[in-house]
């Protein structure tokens, strides 16, 4: 069966990606450690459900083809260059950068895609948002005819009337954290337009650097797995997760202080950030993986061994929200401490449909295998059982509880 081509492109901007893959990017161009690094990506779905994904491979490859002909603009590098923690030579870096078609490798795994990038690590790192966004809004268009836009609508009205029902909460704090599983861009642009009328004490800003800068919204984000799994092949394996948090202190000097927690596990994290001088450089923590409720009663109890009060730092919730549950968690931390809330796919993508549950992830670094250990089994994603057992080893991780991920 032959897809029929897309009348618009999916991405049309650079600047259509979440903040913290530029700031990323940023950190990997200025740190000597990763000049000359290579790197492969691996695109997974975990729930395809016997979808035909394969049949997707001629669209996908024409929107990445166009994708690689886009540069940052003029205006959004002026935008960029406002931001305290972007440096100027990194702006000029990004004046010539663009996309290259050379390191995408995409072929049919029977009905799923064997879809990698490789190459070197600035020039490969950015594919990741533009290209899970481009699979999403296909497997709208494709398997269900494009949004439902009368039951999107409904849905996103009752999260709002949720919010708006309940007693003043002054502290909460949401954010749209939805690009890379949206349902479609169109409806991603609505979606932050109206939680912007609707919801102005609740509604924090977006990831999304292009409707930040467009619908003026604040851009939130700092750091994701890619950064700590890097460190794996340029350091020693059981000082890569200091180096990381080390090597983003020296890169900001503070700013962007929201450190992830769960490249290794929590306990892991909490044994390797115990160490005040962390404690204080970074204004707090982001959950992403594990019970959210037990994750926080370990970093309020870190805090509180730190001789650091809790109310001072703020806990960001990532994984798998949806909107009882962030008012659960809100009322639970309200007033032991800061919590806030980063909401991606239950926000952008969904209209009573099925979102595909997809990722691309870091698998090597030099030829070397890298990995993530998260605080729930099925996240974790590497092709070497034996290299993911000895990592886990490294961190105080039982090798006998990791398996493989695909």
């Amino acid at each position: 069966m032959n897809i029929k081509m897309q009348k618009n492109w999916l991405i049309d901007s650079l600047m259509d990606t979440d903040l913290y893959k530029i700031t990323m990017l940023q950190a990997f161009y200025h740190t000597t450690e990763f000049r000359s690094v290579d790197v492969e990506w691996k695109f997974a779905c975990r729930n395809r459900n016997n979808l035909d994904l394969a049949k997707l491979i001629p669209e996908i490859k024409r929107q990445l083809e166009h994708l690689c002909t886009l540069t940052f603009s003029s205006e959004e590098l002026s935008y960029l260059a406002k931001f305290p923690y972007i440096k100027p030579d990194f702006i000029e870096f990004l004046r010539i950068f663009h996309l290259d078609m050379r390191f995408v490798h995409i072929r049919p795994k029977g009905k799923d895609l064997d879809l990698r990038f490789k190459g070197p690590l600035v020039h490969v790192t950015l594919f990741e948002i533009y290209t899970l966004a481009i699979i999403s809004e296909l497997h709208t268009t494709v398997h269900y005819g494009g949004v439902d836009l009368t039951t999107a609508r409904e849905k996103l009205a009752e999260k709002i009337t949720l919010l708006q029902a309940q007693v003043k909460m002054p502290s909460f704090r949401l954010t749209d954290f939805g690009t890379r599983r949206r349902a479609s861009k169109a409806w991603q642009e609505e979606v932050l337009s109206i939680l912007q009328q609707q919801l102005p004490d609740y509604f924090a800003g977006t990831s999304n650097l292009h409707f930040a800068r467009t619908l003026g919204l604040t851009p939130i984000g700092t750091m994701a797995h890619e950064w700590f799994q890097s460190w794996q092949a340029v350091t020693r394996l059981v000082d890569a997760q200091k180096a990381a948090l080390e090597g983003w202190v020296q890169e900001y000097r503070g700013r962007l202080g929201i450190a992830l927690t769960d490249c290794y596990s929590m306990d892991s994290f909490i044994r390797d950030f115990s160490d005040p001088y962390f404690g204080k450089l970074y204004d707090g923590l982001r959950h992403d993986s594990g019970c959210p409720f037990q994750w926080a009663e370990k970093a309020i109890a870190m805090y509180q061994q730190m001789g650091i009060n809790p109310l001072s730092k703020i806990l960001v919730f990532s994984d798998s929200l949806t909107f009882p549950l962030m008012l659960a968690i809100w009322k639970q931390f309200n007033g032991r401490t800061k919590v806030s809330f980063g909401v991606g796919t239950n926000l952008m993508n969904d209209a009573d449909n099925a979102p595909l549950n997809i990722v691309i992830k870091m698998v090597s670094v030099n030829g070397r295998p890298v990995a993530k250990i998260s605080d729930e089994p099925g996240k974790s994603m590497c092709e070497d059982l034996g290299y993911l057992q000895y990592l886990a080893s490294q961190y105080g991780i039982d090798p006998n509880l990791v398996k493989i991920s695909t």
